[in-house]
């Protein structure tokens, strides 16, 4: 119980560090967010938690393609933002790369990598 209790205060206090980083700078915020730091620490958890080398080479596997769709949004909300205000912008970006992602995954299949 006390290793979930630290890998949630660890994994949060990255969040919250991130957010507040961003706020006092748009290009040190944008930086640090997108680095793969929650994906690191997943991986460090994975490790530290026995998992087998195949499960954790799997993990960061998968995570480059599930990345993949998910880039277009942060070009598309920047302009719709200016329109459309935040909530309607935010959703439009979720639907949108929720699409993205299932058009992503019918190219993928056709290379032989199964995402869904």
């Amino acid at each position: 119980m006390l290793w979930i209790i630290i890998k949630y205060a660890i994994t949060a206090g990255m969040v919250v560090l991130i957010s507040e980083v961003a706020k006092r700078s748009d290009r040190l915020g944008g930086l640090l967010a997108a680095l793969p730091l929650v994906t690191v620490l997943v991986l460090v958890w994975m490790k530290l938690e026995g998992q087998t080398q195949e499960k954790i080479a799997n993990h960061a596997w998968y995570t480059f393609w599930y990345v993949v769709p998910t880039l277009p949004m942060f070009i598309a909300f920047p302009f719709l933002y200016q329109r459309f205000g935040f909530w309607l912008t935010l959703a439009i970006c979720c639907v949108m790369t929720i699409l993205l992602f299932a058009v992503w995954a019918v190219i993928l299949r056709r290379f032989g990598i199964e995402l869904m």
